[in-house]
């Protein structure tokens, strides 16, 4: 059976969630998950949530999806226990390590891996099947063609409506490089909503706008019939830092598209429809990778606001009024923003075209606004608020639950009730039925007072009742008795399973303490003077290179973005996702740090799949990393890149197709210029293509711990990596020497 899945960042949302129809509602606690300025819930907030999800029959689910830190651990596991006990139907993780636990741990609880978790491969989707995973969320850069290939015995979610990451899910670094907020962690400042240039050899080239990373809002309504038609199992709605408003109407949209499909076969979105849901937020909106949106259709480079439905032009600015054409009615309450200026405001006073105060305007109409910033320099302006259909929503109220009652009264077997919600039932039998003396109950008194549900989630549907005449039953045990069947009916809709308690297993290995130094090379000549200093693992990324340097204990690094595995023949692999792992040999394997490894968990399953060496992410400090390494007292697996330009994000986009030379699709980037994009204070970001047209960005300044290196090896790191990007021969040279001076061994 489809799924249609909410968001719900408060209370209030999840209410509206359930009130527009969804199937399943995800939400964050306050700690561990990917949207960490949500409203997010308190632990009773959890309980009230799964309570209210679990009455009306809808499933709950809950996000630990950020990478998790070992001084967390015992922690995280906690308050999985917390929600395993209040019979949560699902936890969406991306920490490999952590769905290691939760298999061991918590067997029979439903694990999904989240899109943080880069799923965009078969064999990715294995390897999770092993670590107990049910239902994978994959990356939204796949198109509809390659999900349809997936494989049948794994449930698989995809995001339909909201806002879109330009950088694969869990494999962006930026806002954790510039500003310190991880977006693995679920802080993630969005740096992509910000303007850059693009630069060619240095030098800054003209754009279609500045906003060059900033894509559009997904939104599948006009081809929801074709996912529909699919093997995907849960559809998507992003969006738990958007209003209340937006959960319920987007909800509504897709419940009743999937409702009429349902019903005969037929899945339209109305105008209406489509320009209530752009009202309440979009940047613009694309069918997305899912759909194989063409470049210049996902991308908004000229704002990264949100921008509503065009209302009008402006025809006239005055110094304290702006005159404007409509296009579509206008409310006082609506909120509206002019451009080019991008200047917004709410629609306090509303003026006719004769300039006399009313509260709405048709279209068609001349209307003024108050000009609140003395400019001249409107052009057009666009809805972005409706009040009216704010309003309306407000009204919207919680579902009953439809309910069969059955009664039998006789003086022989007493008061039988049975109420049935069509998947629970609740049947008991009470002796206080006795002869009447005076004043027998009536039929209609029964019907009446079983009915009394008042404030409970129930309606009745269906009541049939079989009664003998000349019956006594006292109004209060009546009551009493029907309050005591609809409250089991709660209980009995609530809780789902028993729950176990769990115990966390952790094996210790020993490990090589010897000094090992690895490096990532990206030409040639870096790969020749690596060879001469003795370093002991060299990594490249060009198949040519590795095949004409690997008797040299030269090895491959896969790229991180691997739609087929098309496996080469590579004696000796750095792995940067889990589908090259699976079918390599591991113990010639090393881990890159696009896998996010952030406690011994993590460490644990790659070693125990053989790997040697286990590259820590470079989001770790000192006194984490120190706190990994606690839990290996007999040596350990794990590397620290200690030196190297990090990729700050990696896109399925090539941002030079869509400025530089739309005709030369697959050429740009081979036509021996450098390109980079400057952000506003002028730092500056090179930019590589892989041979699957992947957008590689890199972050501006080197990661560099060379200081560090002497502490790193008292605590027990004995495994380091060098990323070289655009050094010289020489230069890398001088780095390594400087490693050995600073590491004294």
């Amino acid at each position: 059976m489809k799924e249609l899945l909410s968001p719900a960042g408060s209370m209030e949302a999840l209410k509206m969630a359930i009130m527009g129809g969804a199937d399943a509602v995800y939400v964050g606690g306050k700690r561990f998950g990917a949207r960490a300025f949500a409203t997010n819930f308190s632990d009773e907030e959890m309980k009230e949530a799964i309570f209210l999800c679990h009455l009306h029959g809808v499933s709950l689910y809950v996000t630990i999806n950020t990478m998790i830190y070992e001084s967390e651990i015992f922690d995280v596991l906690s308050y999985i226990s917390f929600l395993y006990k209040n019979h949560i139907d699902a936890i969406i993780l991306s920490d490999v390590g952590l769905m290691k636990l939760c298999h061991e741990c918590f067997p029979d609880l439903e694990l999904h891996a989240s899109t943080q978790t880069h799923i965009h491969n078969v064999e990715q989707i294995a390897m999770l099947k092993k670590l107990g995973v049910k239902r994978v969320v994959l990356a939204r850069e796949l198109s509809l063609e390659e999900i349809k290939r997936f494989p049948k015995d794994m449930d698989l979610e995809v995001f339909i409506h909201g806002a879109l990451c330009i950088s694969y899910s869990g494999q962006c670094l930026f806002s954790s490089l510039l500003l310190g907020r991880s977006g693995n962690r679920g802080e993630c400042a969005q740096i992509c909503r910000l303007p850059f240039s693009l630069l060619q050899d240095g030098n800054v080239m003209d754009t279609k706008g500045q906003y060059l990373l900033s894509t559009r809002d997904l939104n599948t309504s006009k081809r929801f019939f074709a996912l529909l038609d699919s093997n995907i199992k849960s559809f998507k709605i992003e969006g738990r830092m958007k209003s209340p408003s937006y959960v319920y109407y987007t909800t509504k949209m897709y419940r009743n598209l999937m409702d009429q499909y349902e019903l005969d076969g037929t899945c339209k979105v109305s105008d209406e429809q489509w320009k209530n849901v752009s009202v309440l937020f979009g940047r613009k909106f694309t069918e997305g990778k899912i759909f194989h949106a063409k470049d210049t259709e996902f991308m908004n480079q000229i704002t990264s606001n949100h921008q509503g439905i065009f209302l009008g032009k402006v025809l006239e600015v005055t110094k304290h009024k702006i005159k404007i054409q409509l296009e579509e009615d206008l409310h006082q309450g609506d909120g509206i923003r002019f451009l080019p200026s991008d200047q917004g405001m709410i629609v306090n006073f509303l003026y006719d075209s004769k300039q006399k105060l009313v509260s709405s305007a048709q279209k068609g109409e001349i209307v003024f606004v108050d000009n609140k910033w003395d400019y001249s320099s409107f052009k057009t302006v666009r809805k972005t608020l409706d009040f009216c259909l704010e309003q309306s929503i407000s009204k919207s109220e919680m579902p009953k639950i439809p309910i069969t009652m059955d009664v039998s009264i006789t003086l022989a077997h007493g008061f039988s009730l049975k109420i049935n919600d069509g998947e629970h039932c609740v049947e008991h039998t009470e002796p206080i039925v006795f002869e009447a003396k005076t004043a027998p109950i009536s039929r209609e008194k029964v019907v009446e007072l079983l009915g009394r549900l008042g404030s409970t989630p129930f309606v009745i549907q269906d009541f049939n009742i079989e009664m003998e005449d000349h019956l006594f039953i006292s109004v209060r045990d009546l009551n009493e008795f029907r309050r005591r069947c609809v409250d089991e009916l709660i209980q009995k809709r609530v809780e789902r399973g028993k729950v176990r308690e769990y115990s966390e297993k952790h094996e210790m290995s020993i490990y090589s303490s010897s000094l090992h130094v690895s490096a990532t090379a990206m030409n040639e000549s870096q790969v020749e003077k690596l060879l001469s200093l003795n370093v002991n693992d060299i990594y490249v990324s060009d198949y040519s290179l590795y095949q004409k340097y690997q008797q040299n204990n030269v090895g491959f690094r896969f790229q991180r973005v691997e739609h087929q595995i098309n496996r080469k023949d590579v004696s000796k692999a750095m792995i940067g996702e889990l589908g090259n792992l699976s079918v390599c040999d591991q113990s010639s394997c090393c881990i890159d740090y696009f896998l996010n490894v952030a406690n011994h968990a993590s460490v644990d399953y790659f070693s125990s799949l053989g790997v040697k060496r286990i590259c820590l992410s470079p989001e770790l400090s000192k006194e984490e990393i120190n706190n990994i390494l606690k839990q290996f007292p007999n040596g350990n697996p794990c590397e620290v890149l200690v030196y190297g330009r990090l990729e700050a994000m990696v896109l399925n986009h090539c941002i030079l197709r869509t400025n530089v030379n739309q005709d030369k699709i697959c050429k740009v980037c081979k036509d021996g210029h450098s390109y980079a994009l400057k952000d506003r204070k002028g730092a500056i970001y090179p930019m590589v293509m892989d041979e699957n047209h992947c957008t590689h960005v890199y972050f501006h300044s080197v990661h560099n711990l060379l200081d560090e290196v002497a502490n790193y090896y008292v605590k027990g790191i004995r495994s380091f990596r060098f990323d070289f990007f655009d050094e010289t021969p020489k230069e890398i040279e001088q780095i390594l020497l400087s490693f050995f001076e600073h590491l004294q061994v």
